[in-house]
């Protein structure tokens, strides 16, 4: 039998999350530059108590970073483009060097490999369609393996989120 200490985690049990954890993460996720007094008082705890919370949360790796949120609009980076990558080949090798490269150029934003009728989802961000036309024949098509893209351009952003349902 595991014995639980109240506010720890048993030692091989990281998954455990107690709802004051989660009241923690979701106000995290609201305002990651609320100060600790004031996340104690949404969480109604201590602050010695919050901040020993979050320290442990952060050491188990449930959060792993904090960031501001930025306006792409005002950083003309208003045009979000999504691109179905196809490779000419899908060895080992070549989604290494594609991976690398995509990670060099910071237009990318996001890049996922999936299953399907394609090998890569990018999510990109650029001033405008003519930006994007730039990427296009400098960038994308430049990038190893790649055999074919189909672009799609966001009209509307319906929900943009990072926040995850704890």
């Amino acid at each position: 039998m595991i014995q639980v200490k109240r506010g720890d985690f048993p030692e091989g049990c990281s998954d455990m999350l107690d709802e004051t954890d989660r009241r923690i993460l979701r106000t995290l996720q609201a305002d990651g530059r609320i100060t600790n007094q004031a996340l104690a008082d949404a969480c109604h705890i201590s602050p010695a108590a919050c901040f020993d919370r979050v320290k442990r949360l952060r050491s188990k790796g449930y959060i792993v970073g904090t960031m501001a949120v930025l306006d792409p609009g005002l950083l003309d980076r208003a045009l979000l483009i999504f691109v179905e990558v196809v490779l000419d080949r899908t060895t080992g090798e070549m989604f290494e060097e594609f991976a690398a490269a995509v990670r060099r150029h910071p237009e990318i934003m996001e890049c996922h490999m999936v299953a399907g009728g394609f090998d890569y989802l990018i999510k990109a961000r650029v001033k405008d369609m003519a930006a994007y036309r730039a990427f296009l024949g400098d960038t994308l098509v430049t990038l190893p393996g790649v055999r074919e893209t189909r672009t799609y351009a966001v009209l509307e952003e319906v929900k943009s989120t990072m926040a995850l349902p704890v």
